[in-house]
């Protein structure tokens, strides 16, 4: 959460706020105003001094969103492998309850990776968000990098580019990388915008390569990059506003 100092009707001069909000110097958000850098509810501001209230404008500059000051917190998690992607287990496996056991806030996870999946999933305690973010609508891409049984061809890759239909629908990756490949086992990048229970594990499948192991390195604009797993880090302000563009917040 930023903490920012408002007057007392609760608002604050744009520059002011762009500064401690860390887009620029206070001098160079002037000139991003100056400039017609800056919009406010759709609307251009250049005239130094408005003032705007930090929890409800939609700002942005540049044409990037810059997000509303909140007592909400927006978190990733490098998921290890094993952990069920719930707060609770019936069965007694390990759960992300256990792991943001020393955070205040209730959490609430957006979507699920499957158990024996590793890597990126949000966690924030803005249930509205949460929802909007795990909606089927929402169709933000999401990149996994799997390790799967024998070598994956070229006319694979083609195959699953031009989409695959599965027992539940068609699905169509938006991007295919082979990272690595031998006679034995393959690595692949698959970028889906889709969010369907096991969907690139059965993808591959049904193209012929079992998935060994699988992990999501990237939400939308949210890269896992070098997070241990088990552990948690904040969105930046410019994931975060990325996230809330692409779902309409």
């Amino acid at each position: 959460m930023r903490e920012i100092a408002t007057d007392d009707d609760g608002l604050v001069r744009l520059q002011k706020l762009l500064a401690q909000s860390g887009v620029a110097s206070r001098r160079r958000c002037e000139e991003l105003m100056l400039d017609g850098e800056v919009e406010v509810d759709g609307e251009v501001v250049t005239r130094l001094g408005t003032k705007v209230d930090p929890r409800t404008a939609v700002i942005r500059v540049s044409g990037k969103r810059l997000p509303p000051v909140s007592d909400f917190v927006y978190l990733v998690l490098h998921k290890p492998r094993g952990v069920v992607s719930t707060m609770s287990d019936p069965e007694g496996r390990p759960t992300l309850a256990e792991i943001v056991a020393h955070r205040p806030e209730r959490l609430f996870h957006v979507g699920r990776l499957d158990t024996d999946t590793s890597g990126l999933l949000l966690l924030t305690n803005d249930g509205d968000f949460a929802h909007r973010m795990a909606h089927p609508s929402f169709e933000v891409d999401k990149t996994y990098v799997a390790q799967v049984q024998g070598r994956v061809t070229a006319a694979t890759r083609r195959r699953l580019l031009a989409g695959v239909t599965l027992d539940d629908g068609p699905v169509q990756p938006s991007a295919v990388r082979l990272v690595d490949a031998a006679d034995q086992r393959s690595i692949v990048e698959v970028v889906l915008h889709e969010g369907r229970n096991r969907i690139v594990r059965r993808l591959l499948d049904h193209v012929g390569h079992p998935v060994q192991r699988l992990t999501r390195t990237r939400f939308g604009p949210v890269l896992l990059s070098s997070l241990p797993p088990g552990e948690l880090r904040e969105l930046t302000t410019a994931e975060l506003g990325g996230l809330l563009d692409a779902a309409g917040g």
